[in-house]
């Protein structure tokens, strides 16, 4: 399961009002293979449900993950940082044994 911080749910929501996403869409969450520490972070809004998808909600969020990277996720959560060290959505990983310093790529 992903957890969602109020800041995180909040840009959440912002960004569906503004892309006029409807009550179909959610948050889906997956990892890739890239980024300098081997792995890498991808969040997007999808509307079509695939085999094998994991589903929870928090806060009000629904969230998505495909089998693979709920295995990589599993007790993460998801927060959204506005500050001065730069804006964006942030993974706190208790998997991940390494992370780059950018914060976008990690390892296990």
């Amino acid at each position: 399961m992903i957890t969602v911080t109020d800041k995180a749910k909040t840009r959440i929501e912002e960004i569906m009002k503004d892309e006029q996403y409807d009550g179909n869409y959610f948050v889906r969450v997956a990892v890739e293979s890239g980024g300098c520490s081997g792995l890498s972070y991808k969040l997007n809004f999808d509307n079509e449900e695939k085999k094998g998808d994991q589903f929870f909600e928090d806060k009000g969020v629904k969230i998505c993950l495909d089998i693979k990277s709920f295995l990589y996720l599993a007790g993460t959560e998801l927060d959204y940082s506005d500050g001065l060290n730069g804006k964006g959505f942030e993974f706190h990983n208790p998997n991940a044994s390494r992370t780059c310093a950018c914060g976008e790529s990690f390892s296990v």
